[in-house]
């Protein structure tokens, strides 16, 4: 197993890793809206969050060695599933592949965050 680690996204805010790789698989860990130039969430809205997040998971990727295109697989939380549409429609531009997914309401998220975005990639073999 290899830590993934990178300042491109927010540091670990507990004891985990943003990340880990085995095998050929990069799970990313949960993204919060987290700018990490600034440490504050980024903005009020979900659309400013969900983008953030999205953006996060990335960068978490891209240090992995993969990409958004290589997703196979996403959990996502949302604190009202009233932000579904919305959260959607930002999703569908990071993530194109169309991996598998889970999205669900949670009760509270980290920092009172409007969402997290979880995500499972392929890495090419070498």
């Amino acid at each position: 197993m290899k830590k993934i680690s990178t300042t491109n996204a927010p540091a670990a805010i507990g004891p985990y890793s943003q990340g880990m790789i085995i095998g050929n698989l990069a799970f990313a860990s949960g993204q919060i809206p987290v700018d990490p130039k600034t440490g504050e969430i980024a903005g009020p809205t979900i659309n400013e969050q969900a983008e953030q997040s999205c953006k996060n998971v990335s960068e978490v990727l891209k240090a992995a060695g993969s990409s958004m295109e290589k997703v196979i697989k996403t959990t996502c939380f949302l604190a009202d599933m009233g932000d579904f549409p919305v959260f959607n429609s930002i999703y569908e531009k990071y993530f194109v592949s169309f991996p598998a997914r889970s999205c669900v309401a949670v009760k509270d998220l980290p920092k009172g965050v409007l969402c997290e975005i979880e995500a499972i990639a392929y890495l090419e073999e070498e």
